[in-house]
Parts: structure tokens; C-alpha cells; sequence
């Protein structure tokens, strides 16, 4: 007999990552990776990775450095203002670490300026409009209804520079065996 459930016991932290049940039946976050940012007794937020909009940052702002920027809807809620985490520290002012080495805001002048010093510091930042957020309990209550798995071995390099639709099927298989059948289920069983 196969195990098939999506359970893990890794408790969510600050700056891990949620992976979606394969059959989550909500259209925003159907097989969705979400960075946590902050998680506590008063509620927890995180960005969707893997929702990518087909716009260049450059595009909206003329003075923003052109580095191919790529911009995620990190979630639901605030989805005019734009969020970014970083590597950079506390190089950039204002800043504020979600772990050791992710960062969350921050001056966006000192973000414009380290981006336009050199090219490879764009692979130390990612933005997204809006983000997603639990009340007070809320994630508790989806973690017990296996909502969501929580992962642990997804590296930073990973979380800032993968930039593809099956990231979702990319972070199950990475979970280990039990879950690399269930990365390859169809979001509607009935197609299979």
C-alpha cells in the first residue's frame, strides 16, 4: 500500500517555503510556492513565487535599472504595491532579515543604485505586486487540513532565480519520493 498523504512534519518558519496540495481547490493558490516571510501568533505573511506576470519592471519605471526584472503577483492582498526581498542586507537601509540570509524591503533608491552597479546583483532580488496573508490562526488551521507542505531544502539561489512555471512540480519532487508521484498528477484528476 502507497502513502499518498501530502502531511510533512516540519513546522512553518520565518523565511521557508509552503507548496501547495497538489488539489487545493483555490484559484489563486492551486499549486502555488509561497516564501514565508513572517509567521507568528498574530498571523503570518509570504509572496507566490510562481506566479509570474509577462511584464519587465523597467517597463513601469523608466529610471529603474534594465535588468529583465521579472515581476510576480506575490498575492491577493495589496496588489498595487510592490514588495521585493533581497540578499543585500543591511547594505540596503530600512531593510528588514526574514532569516540569514533573505531580506524584505528596504531603500528602493539604494535598491536601484546596487542593481545598477553590476549585473550579477540581479539575481539577488525578486519582485512581486501584492502578497499573501493569514490571520491569526488562519495558517495554523490550513497547515492541519494539509493545505500546505512545508519545505526546508529549497535554497535562496533557488527561491531568487528560478523563474518557471513548474516551479511548483520542481519543490514536490524535491520533498522526496512519497511526493514526486503526486508531482505528476493533473490538477484535474479527471484529465489523467
Amino acid at each position: 500500500m502507497i502513502d499518498i498523504a501530502f502531511k510533512n512534519n516540519i513546522k512553518p518558519t520565518n523565511g521557508c517555503v509552503l507548496i501547495s496540495d497538489p488539489f487545493l481547490d483555490e484559484d489563486f493558490f492551486r499549486r502555488s510556492v509561497i516564501l514565508l516571510c513572517d509567521h507568528s501568533s498574530e498571523g503570518s505573511f509570504g509572496f507566490v513565487l510562481n506566479n509570474f506576470l509577462d511584464i519587465d519592471l523597467h517597463e513601469i519605471d523608466n529610471d529603474f535599472p534594465d535588468i529583465n526584472a521579472v515581476i510576480s503577483v506575490g498575492g491577493p492582498v495589496e496588489t498595487e504595491s510592490l514588495f521585493y526581498i533581497h540578499t543585500f542586507g543591511d547594505i540596503i537601509k530600512d531593510s528588514t532579515p526574514v532569516n540569514d540570509s533573505i531580506s524584505i524591503g528596504g531603500n528602493f533608491e539604494q535598491i536601484k543604485e546596487e542593481l545598477s552597479k553590476d549585473q550579477e546583483n540581479h539575481a539577488k532580488i525578486r519582485f512581486f505586486l501584492g502578497y499573501s496573508g493569514w490571520d491569526k490562526l488562519q495558517l495554523s488551521r490550513e497547515m492541519s487540513d494539509n493545505s500546505w507542505i512545508v519545505a526546508s531544502n529549497i535554497t535562496t539561489d533557488e527561491l531568487l532565480t528560478i523563474h518557471q512555471k513548474d516551479f511548483w512540480q520542481y519543490c514536490i519532487e524535491k520533498q522526496g519520493e512519497r511526493f514526486k508521484t503526486i508531482a505528476k498528477f493533473p490538477i484535474n484528476p479527471i484529465d489523467n
